[in-house]
């Protein structure tokens, strides 16, 4: 556990942390929405079925909504820092193979994956703005994380779009890669690590999995 938060939000290391946390939260939002716009050419590219594009779309949410509470245990008791590391890679590393999908098996296994990695990054972005900034500029930080990370939301559909038209459909996913690239880089430079000594040494790993 580290010091009493005492980030604020106009600081060079309060703005880089609140980048990192947005980063995180929302390129993870973004695959959330984004893949809706490429269905019709993933259909079309790899000769998918109404059914092989829902699961594209549900395997995401589904390991995402299970692996969240686990996701969230692991950053307390391991380190909000090191598991949101952990999560951001494992983000680019699954991205990169729903890109190269050559089935819609692989690409819907890969989104399962994705969905589980993006469970480690979620919950640890917003504890870490909860545990670096001093109580004055808190809640500023956790609104500008709301409406920043829903930002990215809005605009899936439109940088889905924009994405297929121009490149490719497996540009949806490329296009995760530098982004995460970057919140790893400014994560082991600007984020503390922190950790909930409130927390039980006993994680319920069955749980997450039966979830």
């Amino acid at each position: 556990m580290t010091d009493a938060p005492d980030l604020r939000i106009d600081s060079g290391t309060g703005r880089g942390v609140l980048a990192v946390a947005v980063l995180a939260s929302g390129v993870a939002f973004l695959d959330g929405t984004v893949v809706n716009a490429a269905l019709p050419a993933i259909a079309h590219d790899l000769d998918a079925s109404l059914a092989d594009l829902q699961w594209v779309i549900t395997a995401y949410l589904l390991t995402l909504g299970a692996f969240l509470v686990l996701g969230g245990s692991l950053g307390d008791h391991f380190g909000r820092r090191r598991i949101l590391v952990y999560g951001l890679c494992g983000f680019a590393a699954t991205s990169t193979l729903c890109a190269i999908a050559p089935t819609t098996g692989v690409l819907i296994g890969a989104r399962a994956l994705q969905g589980v990695a993006a469970a480690l990054m979620v919950p640890g972005s917003l504890a870490i703005v909860q545990a670096s900034f001093r109580s004055e500029d808190r809640g500023r930080a956790i609104g500008a994380w709301s409406g920043l990370s829903g930002v990215s939301i809005a605009l899936g559909p439109f940088l889905g779009g924009w994405l297929i038209d121009a490149v490719s459909w497996r540009f949806v996913f490329l296009i995760n890669v530098p982004i995460v690239a970057v919140a790893v880089l400014l994560a082991l430079r600007v984020v503390p690590e922190t950790y909930d000594p409130t927390a039980s040494a006993h994680i319920d790993w069955l749980g997450g999995a039966v979830l």
